[in-house]
């Protein structure tokens, strides 16, 4: 191998001479320098700074690799509030019935039509069905007694023609049989012409021709209850008459009470239908109230109390979905607006600066789905504003710009400014001259 010579200015075995103090500075600094520079344009690199250029690459590198396109779709917002599952707030039961308390039903039964509510001086007061409240004692009145006395002892004839006392010649045929040729036309007299049943109407009919016989619709009501619950042989209108009266004996026999035929205003108390015994305001040898008992619906609901400034939602058949405990979801509609505001009470604190709200009941068509829960806080979801057919993006994709509002970046690193409306879902309603379906955007870090 040749070797190479390297020529000296020095003597041999002399120490070299050292180079030039100013060359050597120079060249340290500007070895250092580079160092810098190189190290400088690393950290921007790494940090994705600097400004873009015309030669592939040299826009700033993406925040993140993921990118979204621009979708059409339909936004809707969802606002959630509280509310208390439960069966609706407890209203006391119009008892009418005097003297003293000495049953009570449990709390949380159900009751229904034909069932015994409490017992007063051991007499049973029964619910019925109907709208109209008990105001008066329904019986015979004092021209009828006599002719349903006498039909008693023949309630029927010989092919089975039965007729109500204060009738005025018209029958019941609760067997449907056709009337007998026999009949009296409408407008004879009660005791008609050859009929065997005709003793029912007897002295009766006439009394009831003249006003006699007790009408009303209260009297349709409680027939109506009568014969749902077996009691037959009547016509069900608004006369009670003699076979209305043997009817009601039989009832009353049933639950254990003179056989009177007489109706009175405490013995029964009418509902829209069957209820839940709600807490009791007596004990028992306590003296009978008007508010002895509470009761509500069967129907498990939810009530929100929704601030009356934001209750556009809560209208009649809106849809809500109501969040269980349990995590499960059921459906739910809207019954009923309250249309008294409460403001909030006073000393509460925080609550002081609460809105004034209105109650707004939701009831669950299937109560299955809500288990066996009867009581508990829920969280109840409704729909509020929508906007369909709009571009949308991820709410992450948005940023903020340097010269004020919010933009999205592209694909290739470009920015473009944007307007930003509803916000619902995790995305966000975007328009601009620069945004359209489809293009993808990116999703800074």
């Amino acid at each position: 191998m040749a070797e190479t010579a390297v020529q000296t200015d020095h003597e041999p075995g002399a120490a070299p001479a050292p180079p030039p103090r100013g060359r050597r500075g120079r060249r340290t600094v500007l070895v250092a320098s580079a160092l810098v520079v190189v190290a400088a344009v690393a950290v921007v690199g790494a940090l994705g700074l600097g400004g873009g250029g015309s030669q592939e690459g040299s826009s700033a590198p993406p925040r993140s690799g993921s990118t979204v396109p621009v979708t059409r779709t339909t936004l809707t917002e969802r606002t959630t509030v509280d509310g208390q599952l439960g069966y609706g707030t407890e209203i006391p039961l119009p008892v009418k019935a005097t003297g003293t308390v000495t049953w009570l039903p449990a709390e949380g039964t159900t009751v229904k039509r034909g069932g015994t509510l409490l017992r007063v001086d051991d007499r049973p007061v029964v619910l019925l069905y109907g709208t109209l409240p008990m105001y008066r004692e329904l019986g015979l009145t004092a021209g009828t007694q006599q002719g349903t006395q006498q039909g008693t002892r023949q309630e029927t004839g010989a092919e089975g023609d039965t007729r109500k006392s204060g009738d005025q010649g018209r029958t019941d045929e609760p067997s449907g049989a056709p009337a007998p040729s026999g009949s009296p036309t409408p407008g004879g007299a009660g005791a008609g012409a050859g009929a065997e049943g005709a003793g029912a109407g007897g002295t009766g009919a006439g009394a009831g021709g003249a006003g006699g016989t007790l009408r009303g619709m209260d009297v349709l009501q409680f027939e109506s209850n009568l014969a749902a619950l077996g009691y037959t042989g009547f016509t069900v209108d608004e006369e009670f008459t003699g076979l209305t009266a043997r009817a009601v004996k039989r009832w009353q026999k049933s639950l254990g009470l003179p056989q009177t035929g007489t109706v009175g205003v405490g013995d029964v108390v009418y509902s829209a239908g069957k209820v839940r015994i709600g807490h009791a305001n007596a004990r028992l040898g306590s003296p009978a109230t008007d508010d002895v008992l509470t009761y509500t619906g069967t129907s498990r609901k939810v009530v929100v109390n929704a601030s009356a400034a934001e209750d556009s939602w809560a209208v009649r058949r809106a849809a809500v979905t109501i969040a269980l405990p349990d995590g499960t979801s059921v459906k739910g509609e809207v019954a009923s607006v309250g249309k008294s505001a409460t403001a909030p009470e006073e000393g509460g604190g925080e609550g002081d600066s609460a809105a004034p709200t209105v109650p707004v009941t939701i009831t669950v068509k299937d109560q299955k789905s809500v288990g066996r829960l009867e009581s508990a806080p829920v969280t109840v979801e409704y729909v509020g504003r929508e906007r369909a057919d709009v571009l949308t993006v991820p709410v992450a994709a948005l940023v903020a710009l340097a010269e004020g509002g919010h933009g999205l970046e592209t694909a290739d690193g470009r920015f473009v400014a944007v307007k930003t409306g509803l916000f619902a879902d995790g995305r966000v309603e975007v328009s601009g001259s620069a945004v359209r379906e489809g293009m993808n955007v990116r999703i800074p870090e």
